[in-house]
């Protein structure tokens, strides 16, 4: 089930459950994944894409694993607010995932997530040869922790 609000995903979602944060790229796909408390979200790894069920597969395995209750994706608004191809890349995404999945999932506007994820680990002096390595799973970590910072909040003002 696709959630367009926070409202429905913290409706879809059980009580408590691990979420995964996705940072959809061309040629990768950044995971981060929360404890199950929804308290953290934690940069995990960086997927190489291939074709969509390779990709799917792997996801579901990591969903697995880590028994994830809910999926976020970034989505790569332009500046003004605006959808364009990327968006409508991440939107197919998501419905081809649905099909495969009885997992919420629900999106998280990403706008400038990768540059705070260059200026953090530049700030911790992660060499370019690292940064390269994990920008992607660290840019989904920022994707998730502003849902799960969002999902906190409403959670104590409903």
């Amino acid at each position: 089930m696709i959630c367009e609000t926070s409202e429905d995903f913290l409706a879809a979602l059980p009580d408590f459950g691990a979420i995964a944060g996705l940072d959809l790229g061309t040629v990768t796909i950044g995971v981060a994944v929360s404890d199950g408390m929804r308290q953290v979200g934690s940069p995990l790894e960086t997927i190489r894409r291939k074709k969509f069920g390779l990709d799917a597969a792997k996801l579901f395995e990591i969903c697995e694993k880590r028994n994830i209750t809910g999926l976020v994706l970034g989505l790569p608004r332009n500046m003004d607010g605006s959808e364009g191809p990327r968006c409508q890349a991440t939107r197919a995404f998501a419905r081809n995932l649905e099909k495969l999945t009885d997992l919420p999932i629900a999106y998280w506007d990403e706008r400038l997530s990768t540059v705070e994820a260059e200026r953090v680990l530049i700030a911790a002096d992660t060499s370019r040869k690292r940064r390269a390595d994990v920008i992607d799973h660290v840019a989904a970590g920022f994707i998730l922790q502003g849902l799960l910072d969002r999902l906190c909040y409403m959670k104590a003002n409903p």
